[in-house]
């Protein structure tokens, strides 16, 4: 690294700190519409942030949901652009009482896997630490002079809810955009000590199902045995998604679903993985999944289908003894390469359906999806990030395919042409999307340090 953008980041470290809790303090939940005015102080401070860091320009554009922060700085032209995306929501904080410390009230505490601290605070690391990363890495480099090519910010406020409103904004502001590769920061590397970069992801179908049975809530005791408990039904029916051995029974599911080589499977089966330590860190006496593959394949190169939360009844406290009128589930599905996310969500609603006994009604709806992505690992700019990891981490870094979706990457290549560089720093344990989310010190100054090398390398070999 350049020993002025070295000599920078060390002399604004506790600086580069304090503002990134500032921002955990905003909760910018995105889901909820009490949220709302939060969500929008958080996209002005991330233009503001942007000016302060020396961006040309910084503006809070408007869509149809919530605003962009767009920022840029142009240098020359001629020079290779950086299009630098990443999201200032969050997920809800909920279930609060499951958090050690209040989610919006960011502390640094020292764990096993972080013995120099990590940030304790929803958003620590999804996305806001891995966001502000590229903020102030930007920032050392505009201030040192150091900057060696155009940068251009994409900054959205809707990734927690499915970016809804992005392929809309892409598709209005293609020549605004219009760069040579785009970088996130919003997956994770193996460890500290194993660093990767991430080069797949899986696509989503996420969806709402109710099953409706009496018109109202019933007394079980004096209809019980006689008429359908729609949560039952429900039960039965989920449970019937899949079979003796995990492979998931939608008719068609898999139709389009590639399987990997011999060879492919072997270079991924040859990155670290302790699976009896997997299986300790997040507390399970077992793993399980689909038949004929490994616990990495199945959580990343194979379709899955799970249920994220199902209701309906009485669920407070003490006893109603009631078959209740209806029951409801959210169910996703990751997907891999050549499935299509919108033929999948009709597929699995003509099968829903069709499993359906005839004492219920069943509404299938359709939330939000998105197509996976895969990324080349010969291009400049993955050479770059490799060159830039290796440099900070001292070790080549390990090319992975990830269970996680981002469906913006699939739009970013659809739309605007561009491939992306997933040059994430995160780590498993962070517990994103959970109670108790955090991001390593190490991983956060890791990522400042490392993110000018990339424009360096990437800049060099753009224009040999």
């Amino acid at each position: 690294m350049d020993m002025a953008v070295k000599a920078y980041i060390a002399q604004h470290r506790e600086r580069f700190l304090d503002e990134l809790i500032d921002l955990l303090r905003v909760p910018s939940v995105s889901a909820d519409p009490a949220y709302k005015a939060d969500v929008l102080k958080m996209a002005a401070m991330i233009r503001d942030s942007l000016l302060a860091a020396g961006a040309d320009k910084a503006q809070v554009m408007e869509t149809p949901g919530y605003p962009i922060v767009y920022g840029e700085k142009i240098i020359d032209p001629s020079l290779p652009t950086v299009l630098v995306y990443g999201h200032y929501d969050v997920q809800p904080s909920d279930p609060d009482e499951l958090w050690e410390s209040p989610a919006f009230e960011p502390v640094i505490k020292k764990t096993a896997v972080h013995p120099d601290g990590a940030i304790f605070a929803r958003g620590a690391c999804d996305d806001k630490g891995q966001m502000y990363m590229h903020v102030k890495a930007f920032e050392a480099m505009v201030a040192s002079g150091e900057l060696p090519c155009n940068v251009k910010f994409i900054i959205e406020g809707e990734e927690e809810v499915g970016s809804e409103h992005l392929d809309g904004f892409l598709e209005d502001h293609r020549e605004l955009l219009a760069a040579d590769v785009i970088l996130v920061s919003d997956t994770g590397i193996i460890s500290n000590e194993t660093p990767s970069i991430t080069t797949g992801l899986r696509g989503l179908s996420y969806l709402e199902v109710t099953v409706t049975g009496p018109n109202r809530d019933l007394h079980s005791g004096l209809y019980g045995g006689g008429v359908p408990n729609p949560i039952n039904v429900l039960c039965e029916m989920i449970a019937s998604l899949k079979d003796e051995n995990q492979h998931i029974t939608v008719k068609g599911f898999y139709d389009d679903v590639v399987e990997l080589s011999a060879d492919e499977r072997d270079a991924m089966e040859r990155a670290p993985f302790d699976q009896e330590a997997f299986k300790k860190s997040i507390g399970i006496g077992n793993v399980e999944g689909e038949e004929g593959y490994t616990v990495r394949e199945r959580m990343s190169i194979r379709p899955t289908l799970d249920v994220n939360g199902i209701w309906g009844g009485y669920i407070g406290e003490g006893a109603k003894t009631v078959i209740p009128s209806k029951a409801h589930a959210k169910i996703s599905m990751r997907l891999v390469p050549h499935q299509d996310s919108e033929t999948i969500t009709r597929l699995f609603k003509e099968y829903f359906e069709s499993i359906a006994p005839d004492s219920v009604n069943v509404d299938v709806r359709p939330h939000h999806g998105g197509e996976c992505a895969v990324t080349p690992i010969d291009s400049n700019a993955y050479k770059a990030a490799s060159r830039a990891m290796e440099e900070t981490f001292g070790k080549t870094p390990v090319p992975v395919r990830s269970g996680g979706s981002i469906p913006i990457i699939a739009s970013f290549e659809k739309i605007l042409g561009l491939k992306t560089v997933l040059f994430g720093f995160g780590l498993d344990s962070d517990a994103i999307h959970s109670p108790n989310e955090h991001y390593g010190l190490f991983n956060y100054f890791k990522g400042i340090e490392t993110i000018p090398l990339f424009y360096k390398y990437f800049t060099e070999m753009e224009k040999a």
